[in-house]
């Protein structure tokens, strides 16, 4: 007897595309492939073109132009990904950039509202930045390729801090500069920002000190992109045992503290002092003295150098000869009391004022005194808060390489009362501080080396 044929027909279980990116995968139940969440890849050559051709951007004039149309492109990718993962304090962050914008209603004249947009084009692409950077160590991409870009930009600066001490008069305006209305490039920080200078100096002392500076306008923006790259640089020198990128590190260490030692930065001296103490104590409390001989080696390198530069006689000279202390403190005191009218919101951005000698906006000469006079007390503290939470999480760190890294917010904090970062500067704390986020809250692709980046 023959049975007659029965026609089975298979059905596929489906689900609400909202469903399907949260729902968990029961197997031997239902295809995987159907539940499983699809995102795109990041790519790492935006953070590439962004930070390792520094040299292009700097010669163009559009260094600091160009660092919030990345920031842009980096916002589109992450959209296009989606599931998006965000790292510790990025509610601090979020309500920070909100505080800002909304400060723009202090400023007194729609034609500020260019630089204001600026820097907050930087503020918000640091933010990317991290986000970025996070993700990509997250998803696994090889710790040495996301690295890579902040390695290069590192040479770059070294390279253009050198450009400085061999050639200090260095000085042409840049293609940017030249093709910028006469009205915009007449204001000072435009035109900062544009020009190509080397080195910055007194144009009206008879005996000037050129202090590199290079590919920044000022050279305390050097020292400061110094404080929060040496951690990184022996970061990477820990993580990663081989190749021709560890061999440019080596070499270049010892060569950035000429260029280092002639910027006169008593705030970056302050500030890697302060990292340095930070981790030493840390590593005291647990008992452990790893973290010794990779400081002895550095200070022994830094002596040697002063034996060939005098940099505490430089550094007495410069402020034996103009009053920078004493116009210092004039503009700290003039800030606060500018503040304590306007402690909300601020006024928008730092404004022009005659100190005791000399002619310096309110709200500059520290990051603390430009959040504070910009965008008030809120702001400043939620700024605040985000380094001590980021901080606060990095204290998990246990091998050398993290806890290079964990130096980082702690270098940040110390030198706000002397230098003022929103700028790119910004962005390349943001991208120090992610690699060991994310090596901390997920698993790291080892591939090429013999120890955890955090």
């Amino acid at each position: 007897m023959v049975k007659p044929s029965v026609r089975v027909r298979r059905v596929r279980a489906t689900a609400p595309a909202r469903a399907r990116a949260v729902a968990l995968v029961e197997p031997g139940v239902l295809e995987p492939g159907a539940w499983a969440v699809r995102t795109a890849k990041l790519p790492v050559w935006p953070v590439f073109a962004m930070f390792a051709l520094l040299p292009l951007w700097w010669v163009l004039g559009v260094f600091y132009f160009v660092w919030p149309f990345f920031g842009a492109l980096l916002v589109a990718l992450l959209t296009i990904r989606g599931r998006v993962r965000m790292p510790p304090g990025t509610v601090f962050w979020l309500v920070f950039l909100a505080l800002v914008a909304i400060s723009a209603t202090r400023l007194d004249k729609v034609t500020s509202l260019v630089i204001f947009g600026l820097r907050l084009g930087h503020l918000v692409t640091a933010f990317v930045v991290g986000i970025y950077v996070y993700n990509l160590v997250r998803d696994r991409v090889p710790w040495t390729r996301v690295a890579r870009p902040l390695a290069l930009f590192w040479l770059a600066m070294v390279a253009l801090g050198w450009l400085g001490v061999l050639m200090p008069k260095f000085s042409f305006p840049s293609p940017f500069e030249l093709a910028l209305p006469h009205g915009i490039r007449s204001e000072r920080f435009i035109l900062d920002v544009t020009h190509l200078d080397s080195t910055e100096f007194n144009k009206f002392s008879e005996n000037p000190i050129y202090r590199p500076a290079a590919p920044y306008p000022y050279t305390n923006n050097w020292g400061t992109a110094y404080c929060f790259l040496v951690p990184f640089v022996l970061a990477y020198l820990k993580s990663v045992r081989r190749g021709a990128m560890r061999i440019a590190l080596l070499v270049s260490l010892p060569l950035s503290l000429v260029p280092a030692f002639l910027t006169l930065n008593r705030g970056m001296f302050i500030g890697l002092g302060a990292g340095v103490a930070y981790l030493l104590g840390r590593e005291a409390l647990r008992g452990r003295i790893r973290m010794l001989v990779p400081v002895v080696g550095i200070l022994m390198l830094a002596w040697i150098v002063t034996l060939f530069i005098p940099v505490v006689d430089m550094i007495n000279s410069r402020t034996s000869s103009t009053d920078t202390n004493k116009d210092r403190f004039d503009l700290y005191a003039q800030t606060w009391s500018a503040v304590l009218h306007s402690p909300l919101l601020g006024y928008g951005q730092p404004t022009t004022v005659d100190t005791t000698h000399a002619a310096e906006p309110l709200g500059t000469q520290g990051m603390i005194w430009q959040l504070l006079f910009s965008h008030g007390i809120p702001a400043t503290l939620c700024f605040y808060l985000l380094l001590a939470v980021v901080a606060r999480r990095l204290t998990a760190s246990i091998t050398v390489a993290g806890l290079w890294l964990s130096a980082a917010p702690v270098i940040a904090m110390v030198v706000t009362p002397f230098y003022a970062y929103i700028d790119p500067n910004m962005s390349v704390l943001f991208f120090v501080v992610a690699l060991g986020l994310a090596a901390l809250d997920g698993p790291v692709n080892r591939q090429d080396q013999q120890e955890s980046s955090a």
